[in-house]
């Protein structure tokens, strides 16, 4: 199996996880900067790892509505499926980056120490949460 690759987006930076080949568990792989034409570092990404399909995180607000930042998501999202070979999907990403700042604070890292690096963690819980829905839904029949 191929891996998927997951986003985590933000203004500043995108954080990026990928999974394993079993698609099983997700791992973070790298942060970039958002003003850095991040499309074509992710679109070599998708080449150099051989990934399926890509899952960008949509930030809703708690009652499920699409906010500025999901829509800022959804046009990157756009500009993804224009270039890359494979399937570009959305997931719901609600609270995924103040969990990867509560793991992170819990394993003993100081805050200011993680900048780079909790982006990446918060698109492995995205990524984690992806793949552990497909795992479910696929042993219930529904993959």
């Amino acid at each position: 199996m191929n891996r998927i690759l997951a986003l985590d987006f933000g203004r500043a930076r995108i954080g990026l996880a990928i999974s394993d080949e079993l698609q099983l568990l997700a791992h973070p792989l790298e942060t970039i900067p958002a003003k850095e034409r991040p499309e074509l570092r992710v679109a070599k990404v998708v080449r150099d790892k051989n990934v399926d399909h890509v899952v960008a995180g949509i930030p809703r607000h708690m009652n499920g509505q699409i906010g500025t930042a999901a829509t800022e998501v959804l046009d990157f999202v756009e500009k993804l499926r224009a270039i890359l070979p494979c399937p570009v999907v959305t997931w719901d990403e609600r609270l995924t980056t103040v969990a990867a700042h509560r793991a992170l604070r819990d394993a003993g890292k100081k805050t200011r120490h993680t900048r780079g690096y909790v982006d990446q963690v918060a698109a492995q819980m995205i990524l984690q949460s992806y793949l552990d829905r497909r795992a479910h839904e696929k042993s219930a029949g529904g993959w």
